[in-house]
């Protein structure tokens, strides 16, 4: 795939000498900030991008895409592409030495539109990203801008970029600093960056096998996550093969805390520990990196008008694929409720409630990751005793299962407690309650539950249409799939957020409840 650029130009702020006020500037060009701005765009809010370079980083990076960022792709028209260029899968098999430990499914019920994951070199779902986004009028995609100073005074944000014609200011009603780990927006607020960093080192290797090698005995038609903790191809450590699209595997060795660095990129020293892997030579070497990681959390996400987004906000080990995915699912908790903000629908605390919610999810992230962390690099003696005990029993008991941790893969946070929420008057004994992901299911008519959401408040009736003025009603029947995964009876009503996510359920509708909540959930609690 030919990657697109975003080539410098001079803006009109640089030519008139004047700052042109913007509703919203997005800091960071990467897959969260361009999946925010093109929600924005789609609630019809103006955005302005900016990032330090043209063009798409280079190399596979993130490559697995979890089934809620895929619907959240859905809704921004590029879902659909992701899924059908990358490799789809959802089983998963841990080895211990060559003996499975263990397998599981991630997506065991049928009836979705979007797979359990979508395998897919973060270059092509940018190039993807960046195509919609030079497309959407509303947007402005500027490369090669780079923020160097950001201040705050009551009416809005001042931001002094660099460019390769000089420095000049811009002005936005809100920021919104999507621009990575070494984050310059995090940095110019001043804020922290605490967690923890582990020392252990890791290799990436993608490579591209000749017609006819199988890694380990893989079907690349039937792609799975294949784990080894000890494998005999590479005593002591550990392994994670995954597909990727065009013909590409992802190799990840575990290289220990004490690895020679400058020796492990040899890349004669990479085809030797890829060819003991696959039992062959017979691949190409496309691409390598060496990464050391971290799980840590910034402070605040949001500092008055300037908010912050995907690893901006947080950092986790690769190990569950909750990098990306958290960050996208960043950007979708945070688009309607800024758009709201800006056009005067929502109240200001709106903002607060994606700080409260995405906090609560990066501590989730963080506390999964860091488990799996520990798990995957003993620190101690009796540690790796514990963790050969769990993986000798995974293979013959049920219980010993759940503790073999190898990476617990990405799902979204339940905000339970959010501020938004509008809590159960009634006993419910099933379906998803208030703060939690609304599920999909397909629809009689044709077509998918998921397609629906997105666009703004949603209020499902089950059994028989109703009126809520103001609401779009979806009228479901009474038993089915939709009906099940939601514990609904006949009469039952859900609202559903436009991040798809429940906002409040009822078993009766009543007119008055559903304004409460509906006010509640844009921060205007009655």
């Amino acid at each position: 795939m030919d990657l697109p650029r975003y080539p410098y130009h001079q803006s009109l702020e640089q030519r008139s000498g004047q700052p042109q006020r913007r509703p919203v500037v997005i800091v960071g060009a990467g897959p969260v900030g361009l999946t925010l701005a093109l929600d924005l765009a789609k609630r019809d809010v103006p955005v302005v991008v900016i990032d330090d370079s043209d063009r798409i980083g280079e190399g596979s990076r993130a490559v697995c895409w979890a089934k809620r960022t895929l619907e959240v792709f859905d809704h921004l028209g590029v879902g659909e592409a992701v899924a059908r260029e990358g490799v789809r899968w959802q089983r998963g098999r841990v080895f211990h030495g060559e003996r499975e430990a263990y397998a599981f499914d991630l997506l065991p019920e049928a009836h979705h539109k979007m797979p359990a994951m979508v395998n897919l070199q973060q270059d092509q779902v940018e190039a993807r990203l960046v195509r919609a986004v030079q497309l959407e009028p509303r947007i402005e995609l500027r490369g090669r801008h780079e923020l160097i100073g950001l201040e705050q005074d009551a009416d809005g944000v001042t931001l002094n970029v660099r460019t390769p014609d000089g420095l000049f200011d811009m002005r936005a009603d809100w920021v919104v600093g999507c621009d990575g780990a070494r984050s310059p927006t995090r940095t110019l607020l001043g804020l922290g960056f605490a967690g923890q960093v582990f020392e252990d080192r890791f290799l990436i290797a993608d490579v591209r096998l000749a017609p006819g090698v199988r890694p380990r005995g893989l079907d690349p038609a039937t792609p799975e996550r294949w784990f080894w903790f000890d494998p005999p191809f590479h005593r002591g450590q550990s392994v994670l093969l995954h597909a990727q699209a065009d013909g590409l595997w992802r190799i990840d060795f575990q290289l220990g805390r004490d690895a020679n660095v400058d020796a492990e990129r040899d890349p004669e020293r990479i085809r030797a520990r890829v060819a003991a892997m696959l039992g062959s030579d017979g691949f190409e070497l496309v691409w390598s990196s060496i990464y050391q990681f971290c799980c840590r959390r910034a402070e605040r996400l949001r500092v008055g008008s300037v908010l912050l987004a995907g690893d901006a906000a947080h950092q986790v080990s690769p190990f569950g694929a909750r990098g990306a995915n958290s960050g996208v699912q960043d950007a979708d908790n945070l688009g309607w409720k800024l758009a709201a903000v800006v056009k005067g629908e929502g109240d200001d605390v709106l903002l607060d409630s994606y700080e409260f919610e995405r906090i609560e999810a990066a501590d989730d992230n963080i506390g999964h990751s860091t488990r799996a962390t520990d798990f995957i690099s003993p620190k101690s003696a009796l540690s790796l005793r514990l963790r050969k005990a769990a993986l000798d029993l995974a293979a013959h008991t049920d219980f010993a299962k759940p503790l073999v941790n190898s990476g617990r893969l990405s799902l979204p946070t339940a905000h339970v407690d959010s501020p938004l929420s509008t809590a159960d008057a009634e006993v419910w004994t099933s379906g998803p309650g208030p703060g939690c992901p609304a599920p999909d299911a397909p629809l009689d008519e044709g077509g998918w539950l998921s397609e629906q959401f997105g666009r703004g408040f949603v209020l499902l009736a089950f059994g028989w249409p109703v009126q809520a003025p103001g609401l779009r009603v979806i009228t479901l029947p009474a038993e089915g799939v939709a009906a099940t995964r939601y514990g609904a009876r006949p009469g039952s009503v859900h609202l559903i957020r436009p991040d798809a996510v429940v906002a409040a359920r009822w078993h009766r509708f009543d007119a008055a409840d559903v304004a409460a909540a509906l006010a509640r959930a844009h921060g205007r609690p009655q």
